[in-house]
């Protein structure tokens, strides 16, 4: 174990969690290091939770009990209580005149909004959507950016007690009718098109598909944004015309706040509801107590209206910090473009990822000596594990002032289940720890803990964030068979973790998509790890074909060569060496192709399991939806090998 940085000596002092560490003291809960802080945490979970409440005043009727019921699935939290989320984000009086929103954007200028002026676009968007028949329970959906009118109307919604649901506008319009018909919505708040880069993109052939595809809709709303309207629709503006009180509609602590929607590469979407009370008490936990958000903050995660982590951004206005949203080609002009809109808006928190940081890395690029990051206090890094490698880059480019900070987590509880935070110290190539309030760990086939073995990432105790239900999903059934079938009684994420005897996480891929040599499990992320840290490689996929018969099966590596470098034999012998050298014999594949592109999901992550059942012979049309990833065009690659073997 390396470690590459120590918590500060007055860390207690200075931070948000220090400040939640000395409150818990006075009531009688003193702890002298995180661990006793994480172990208090889940076995008390009546406790915590309720500490939650408390310190962080919500607003609302709490009721008696905490937990109802605690098994899973079918935990009952907090069943008496009556609360609404939008009204915990508008911070106090005298947040007012404090910057609530910094928007940037590639199709329009810069934007700010205070916390006043929010409250009251919210507050008009709110009368707007009411005189449109919008109330408790109706589901308004939205194919928009990541633009303060999506801030806007969602909070509206989440007033009303209305359920809220959202695409970006780069997906395709069969993607958008798979996740949205499912809720059954009301209203669509839509764009025509935007500007990614230098290129104008026109939705509005997809717009009209979407609309057709959605029969339950009375309303759609045009959003102006670029030169693409979109015909006969209501105006933002007219939608916002008329003054309106900001009012909140209280609700059960499992109301449907929003759905979030599971990539749908390989079928219909799941449709994941999140509930007011669950969102709003893990929010709060892991903005203002994991992340160490403060009132003044500007949190900047560059993502998009369908990934979780939107949602996970825009809760930072719980802290009283400022929530950065940005849209458009993060890589226009060039590979520096995030770290100039990390110094242009003054972010304390930047959130990427690993791919975009290794890029960096391979580039040259030393960001603290071209920009200026001295607002930067923490780096987040998620949706792929970071390699080692990468760690040591980004402290010999930051320095210890900044906090790196790895972690995972899932749209499934939109929230972490490992993460590092001010009271750990960051260890190289691992995530320094479980969050609190989430009893994380590695699991072997037979459903036991395990350390320093590759497992099964599970949790043993509910969180308030796991899913209330799946839409449409009436019998549970389908929530049931997908955390819950192979180990009854405990959520089974999906991923290969192991864990250390300290406690600290490597993630090593979706155990979906098992490499299994010898009856040894070989991680994707080590693969790639290596694979791609050479200048002539710019992507990569390693899969591993099963032998029916029983034996070793093949170990397949598809690689994007870098610009100007092609896949022969040279190349082909360099990336076996550094996998024998680095990794192990067992990870040398068997054969290395090349293709044009690693097909993503259209949140990043590479189609592992999609992708090994088309080499497996599966047509394409029935294991992968085209609107659901990016180059599409790229599977034919790998269909072709599979017609060829």
């Amino acid at each position: 174990m390396t470690i590459l940085r120590v918590p500060d000596d007055d860390v207690l002092d200075t931070t948000a969690l220090g400040g939640f560490v000395r409150w818990l003291a006075g009531q009688g809960h003193p702890f002298d290091g995180y661990d006793a802080l994480w172990r208090w945490s889940i076995e008390d979970l009546e406790g915590f939770w309720g500490a939650v409440w408390e310190y962080f005043g919500v607003r609302g009727d709490r009721g008696e009990r905490v937990l109802g019921a605690r098994e899973m699935p079918g935990t009952q939290w907090f069943p008496d209580a009556s609360l609404n989320y939008a009204e915990h984000m508008f911070g106090q009086v005298e947040d007012a005149d404090r910057v609530a929103v910094v928007a940037r954007s590639q199709t329009r200028g810069p934007n700010e909004l205070t916390f006043a002026e929010l409250a009251e676009q919210v507050g008009r968007a709110r009368a707007g959507l009411r005189r449109l028949g919008v109330g408790r329970g109706d589901r308004v959906v939205a194919f928009l950016p990541n633009v303060p009118e999506a801030l806007v109307a969602f909070l509206a919604c989440a007033s009303l007690g209305a359920v809220w649901a959202s695409c970006s506008p780069e997906f395709g319009a069969r993607s958008v009718v798979d996740r949205f018909a499912q809720v059954e919505p009301v209203v669509l708040l839509t764009v025509g098109g935007y500007t990614y880069g230098d290129k104008e993109i026109d939705r509005t052939a997809e717009v009209a598909a979407i609309r057709a595809g959605l029969p339950t809709l009375r309303h759609v709303v045009a959003v102006p944004y670029g030169r693409h309207e979109v015909p006969d629709a209501l105006g933002w503006a007219d939608l916002v015309a008329g003054p309106g009180l900001l009012e909140f509609e209280r609700v059960p602590f499992d109301h449907p706040l929003y759905v979030l929607f599971s990539s749908g590469t390989t079928g219909l979407p799941k449709a994941i509801v999140h509930g007011h009370g669950g969102i709003l008490l893990e929010h709060l936990k892991a903005g203002c107590v994991q992340l160490d958000t403060r009132p003044g903050d500007r949190l900047l995660w560059f993502t998009t209206t369908a990934w979780t982590m939107w949602n996970i951004l825009v809760s930072g206005l719980l802290g009283r910090a400022a929530v950065v949203l940005v849209d458009g080609n993060l890589l226009h002009p060039d590979l520096r473009e995030q770290w100039r809109i990390v110094a242009g808006t003054g972010a304390t928190l930047m959130g990427t990822s690993p791919a975009y940081l290794m890029a960096c890395r391979k580039a040259g690029i030393e960001p603290a000596k071209e920009f200026d990051l001295s607002a930067l206090r923490m780096l987040g890094v998620t949706g792929s594990p970071l390699p080692p490698e990468g760690f040591d880059w980004v402290v010999e480019q930051l320095g210890p002032r900044v906090l790196l900070n790895p972690m995972s987590g899932g749209t499934d509880v939109c929230s972490g289940f490992v993460s590092g935070n001010v009271w750990l110290p960051v260890v190289r190539g691992e995530m320094a720890g479980p969050i609190l309030g989430v009893d994380v760990t590695a699991y072997d086939p037979e459903g036991h803990e395990i350390v320093g073995e590759v497992g099964e990432l599970v949790v043993r105790r509910p969180m308030p964030s796991m899913p209330v239900r799946f839409w449409g999903d009436d019998d549970g059934e389908r929530y049931r068979s997908s955390y819950f079938d192979v180990f009854p009684g405990v959520w089974r994420h999906g991923d290969w973790v192991t864990m250390s005897p300290e406690r600290t996480f490597v993630i090593s891929g979706r155990s979906d998509a098992t490499l299994n040599r010898g009856g040894v499990r070989l991680g994707t992320a080590e693969f790639y790890s290596v694979v791609e840290d050479l200048p002539e490689v710019a992507d990569s996929l390693v899969v591993h074909l099963e032998d029916a018969g029983g034996g070793p099966g093949r170990l397949l590596l598809f690689v994007t060569p870098a610009p100007g470098a092609e896949l022969d034999d040279a190349l082909r012998d360099r990336i076996r060496s550094a996998l024998r050298r680095e990794l192990s014999p067992r990870h040398v594949p068997d054969a290395i192709e090349s293709v044009s592109a690693v097909p993503r999901t259209l949140t990043g992550k590479k189609l592992e399991a999609p992708l090994k059942q088309v080499l497996c012979g599966r047509p394409v049309g029935e294991v992968i939806s085209a609107d659901a990833v990016s180059d599409f065009a790229a599977v034919g690659d790998f269909a072709a090998h599979a017609e060829r073997a």
